[in-house]
């Protein structure tokens, strides 16, 4: 009788390790190792992982590189629409999980596989995320979650891996790390204390550089192009190359607060140079380039976007269409924008554009008005203010 298939959403992980391991060994299974790679893994550790996973009984090991997919259907969207959960945020792991779920699901497909495992706990977002794509994606396969459903500690999954002759580095430390290509989150230590920061040692990056520095980003139709002059067809390799830069002055760090999916509030540090010069930029131009209803109404839509995105909804229909007005809003998004760096901060200091609305025939902001009169401004300021004039003529009692 044929063994059953299933996939494992392996990172290299303690959690996908012992997945790997304990569905081989105690449950019979054909394991299928696939790590989904977002950007976030080195080709060093993309090895690693090949040669672990064959050590824990794997019968096949894949890497699913999906990062020009994750830059095309999602990252550029976040870069049009100034995409930070509260502000803050650039969504950095949420959004790499979504297409590491659907990679996984379409692998699972692909090799008729009979389930799926990934090593998410019960406690937070992404047992929501990889769950959801896998029941719209691949109906009809199982779901396996054993960290989730048995409850396991780090010590029964080591204890269990060490008995079976697997040994590796799997000290608990301080902080958890989630590297990818629009962020580094840190978990653990003083995160768990709201009334405490993350100290320089949490922090992978740190400030190489001292003084400041000028860095220019260009965009068409609100992409990034070129970096310092140099220009990127591969986006890419323009993101790593930002984050080179940034990452030399320690820029992009801070800690989010925010409502997790299943209803807790969730405390996360990270550090992000490229996405917050990137989005730093991006927006500076379009004050320059975009009406202030085009501004407005953007806004609206961004904020519903990167939420939809953070729980577990692109795949609802919705989102395309969002996408549409993001791309078409960016038809005028050109030109240069000039940041100046210096350690841990950044200033946007200018931009070169021809779609520069600051620079029109009609007048210069504070200087000179060539397009109507003083007649014409007294007029408009009086037509204006009779909404409140009449309102007022009846409330007296009112003025403020």
């Amino acid at each position: 009788m044929a063994k059953k298939k299933v996939v494992v959403a392996f990172s290299g992980g303690l959690d996908t390790s012992y997945n790997v391991m304990y569905l081989t060994r105690e449950m019979g299974y054909e394991v299928y190792a696939a790590c989904a790679n977002t950007g976030g893994f080195s080709e060093e550790q993309l090895k690693t992982n090949e040669e672990n996973a064959y050590k824990l009984g794997a019968v096949k090991y894949v890497t699913l590189d999906v990062t020009q997919e994750y830059y095309q259907k999602s990252l550029k969207y976040m870069v049009f629409g100034n995409v930070l959960r509260n502000n803050c945020y650039p969504i950095s792991v949420s959004s790499e999980r979504i297409f590491q779920a659907i990679a996984i699901a379409r692998y699972a497909k692909e090799i008729g596989a009979d389930a799926i495992a990934h090593g998410s706990t019960g406690a937070g977002n992404d047992q929501v995320r990889f769950d959801m794509t896998f029941l719209v994606m691949a109906p009809g396969v199982e779901i396996i979650t054993l960290t989730r459903d048995r409850n396991l500690s780090r010590k029964e999954e080591v204890d269990y891996l060490n008995a079976n002759g697997y040994f590796a580095d799997f000290t608990k430390l301080k902080y958890s790390y989630n590297v990818g290509i629009w962020g580094t989150s840190i978990c653990g230590g003083e995160i768990l204390d709201s009334a405490q920061g993350l100290p320089e040692s949490a922090y992978l990056k740190h400030p190489t550089k001292s003084g400041t520095e000028i860095l220019s980003l260009g965009f068409k139709k609100g992409e990034l192009c070129s970096v310092n002059g140099v220009e990127y067809d591969d986006k890419i390799r323009a993101i790593q190359e930002v984050e080179k830069i940034g990452a030399a002055y320690a820029i992009g760090r801070d800690c989010h607060v925010g409502d997790t999916i299943i209803g807790i509030k969730g405390r996360v540090g990270f550090e992000a140079a490229a996405p917050m010069l990137i989005i730093g930029a991006h927006r500076y131009l379009e004050k320059f380039t975009l009406s202030k209803w085009q501004q407005y109404w953007k806004d609206q839509v961004s904020n519903w976007y990167g939420m939809f995105l953070h729980e577990s909804q692109y795949l609802e229909p919705v989102m395309p269409d969002m996408e549409a007005m993001l791309t078409s809003s960016q038809r005028n998004v050109n030109g240069t924008v000039t940041l100046e760096l210096r350690p841990y901060s950044f200033q946007t200091l200018g931009v070169d554009t021809p779609d520069d609305l600051v620079h029109n025939k009609l007048g210069e902001y504070g200087e000179t008005a060539k397009a109507w009169t003083s007649e014409d401004a007294k007029g408009f300021i009086k037509v204006m203010s009779t909404p409140l004039r009449a309102y007022y003529s009846v409330h007296p009692d009112e003025e403020r």
